[in-house]
């Protein structure tokens, strides 16, 4: 059965850390036993080809940053495939995830469920909108830490902050690391009114990045 195994992300970023996990791509004809979906992510040929012609993020982050670990002969399907389509959707990407940043930070503010899933739920919205932004405006940054990448309009908040974030989205995700106190929680929770404006500022940059291009 033909099948491409692929590495992504902070390993062939060379970014790996204690904390990372090895992102695996596995592309199949079909469904394929053999791979665990909680192990790999699992895609047909068909469907990437397709979202390589979306032009969708990951189509992107697995043309910038892949490397290609196993093939039945030789061939590498995700450079056969070519650069994806331009990415046209960054402001409605974004747009995504501000919402989800704000019933996060609403339910936080409000105690109204569990402060370790609201923090890493910030921490999501916040790394994917700054990589939707950067993939936009032709700067593209994939790394957990792409919201303190963005050079001027960086996310201009304390390392201690963005590090309850961090590690509440390493709990939630890999159940590993030290629990978020309450008066870490509370910090955060005084850092979401600067988060929200810093989003906000950069939804006005690529609405007007997007209508010329």
């Amino acid at each position: 059965m033909m099948t491409h195994i692929y590495a992504f992300g902070s390993v062939c970023r060379g970014e790996v850390t204690p904390e990372s996990d090895i992102d695996l791509l596995a592309v199949t004809q079909g469904s394929d036993l053999r791979f665990n979906p909680d192990l790999y992510s699992v895609y047909s040929y068909a469907r990437l080809a397709e979202i390589w012609r979306e032009g969708s993020p990951f189509a992107w982050h697995l043309s910038l940053e892949s490397r290609l670990l196993y093939s039945p002969n030789h061939s590498d399907y995700l450079l056969e495939l070519g650069t994806p389509s331009t990415y046209t959707s960054a402001n409605r990407d974004c747009q995504k995830f501000f919402e989800l940043f704000r019933c996060s930070a609403n339910a936080l503010r409000a105690m109204t469920n569990s402060p370790v899933f609201e923090l890493s739920t910030v921490f999501l919205a916040v790394r994917n909108f700054a990589t939707c932004y950067s993939l936009g405006t032709g700067t593209p940054d994939f790394s957990r830490h792409s919201a303190l990448h963005l050079g001027a309009n960086s996310l201009l908040i304390s390392s201690d902050v963005f590090g309850v974030l961090e590690r509440a989205r390493l709990l939630c995700t890999r159940g590993v690391g030290e629990m978020i106190s309450q008066d870490e929680a509370a910090s955060v929770t005084l850092a979401l009114g600067q988060i929200e404006s810093w989003m906000r500022i950069l939804l006005i940059t690529v609405a007007i990045h997007e209508q010329f291009q």
